[in-house]
């Protein structure tokens, strides 16, 4: 996923000294609100996660539809999220910014297609961040490799 985001790849020729020598390499950005950086979560013998932040906003959860624009069938059980750029099947980090709750998600459907929204979550993952209640949550979003 790094070199989908921006990584630029050298190789040169051995024994080639020309001007020419090194060839660069740069793939197509796919979400431009992405910035690159580690978070080291270190809890119980973890491992470092890399994660590139995605952005802040207003969560909200939705409980219909029989289909996601993915095709798969919508479950409100599994921890699922609508996003409107990110690719499907990118694994997202939603951290509830008011309660410290994080769940991950993964990005089957898209939307939200309201101003201010940033990802819709299943109603399962709705409960883990703890805003059924309220129906919405500021949230942090990060795009976990």
């Amino acid at each position: 996923m790094a070199a989908m985001l921006g990584a630029c790849v050298h190789s040169t020729a051995a024994g080639d000294r020309s001007s020419s020598a090194a060839v660069s390499y740069q793939a197509p950005r796919t979400h431009a609100a992405i910035v690159t950086r580690k978070q080291s979560r270190r809890a119980r013998g973890r491992q470092t996660v890399r994660t590139q932040h995605a952005s802040d906003g207003l969560a909200s959860f939705y409980r219909h539809g029989s289909r996601t624009a993915s095709g798969e069938k919508f479950n409100p059980r599994e921890l699922t999220a609508a996003h409107r750029t990110l690719p499907f099947g990118t694994r997202v980090r939603v951290t509830n910014v008011a309660t410290g709750r994080s769940v991950m998600v993964r990005v089957n459907d898209r939307g939200p297609f309201v101003n201010g929204r940033v990802i819709d979550v299943s109603h399962s993952a709705a409960e883990s961040l703890g805003m059924v209640g309220r129906g919405v949550a500021k949230v942090k979003l990060d795009v976990v490799e």
